[in-house]
């Protein structure tokens, strides 16, 4: 089960996870990639620390949007959350989420810093550690 850092600046941190349930409190702080899906139980574990943005994979977002369910949870509690396409990374599998996952829906609060749907999640996550989006 993998969880890495794949960037880290002064301006943030980036961390990958095959499963939401490994985040903890050393992850305070830090942009999450977790191949889990962006269903409420995720939400759930992903409020349980402090995160800068977390990224779920869509899973295919489900009846009733329950894929992507926790986008709307995290913003309410202000925190930058979008999936990617689960047609763009394979589910439970952060670094193919990271290597080729591209954002398929963003919360609003992930949109004003620069995570739009149609980007690379990689190169919107590398500027917004690098500091070219604030």
């Amino acid at each position: 089960m993998l969880k890495t850092t794949v960037a880290s600046t002064p301006k943030g941190r980036v961390v990958l996870m095959d499963s939401i349930t490994k985040v903890t409190s050393e992850d305070r702080g830090a942009n999450v990639v977790s191949a889990s899906h962006g269903g409420s139980s995720s939400g759930e574990f992903a409020l349980e620390v402090p995160l800068a943005s977390v990224f779920f994979n869509d899973a295919g977002v489900g009846k009733d949007r329950a894929g992507i369910a926790a986008l709307d949870m995290l913003e309410a509690r202000g925190v930058a959350a979008g999936t990617i396409s689960h047609e763009t990374g394979r589910i439970g599998d952060s670094q193919d989420m990271w290597d080729q996952g591209v954002i398929s829906h963003a919360n609003g609060i992930a949109v004003a810093r620069g995570f739009k749907p149609g980007l690379r999640l990689k190169d919107a996550l590398l500027a917004v550690v690098d500091g070219t989006i604030k």
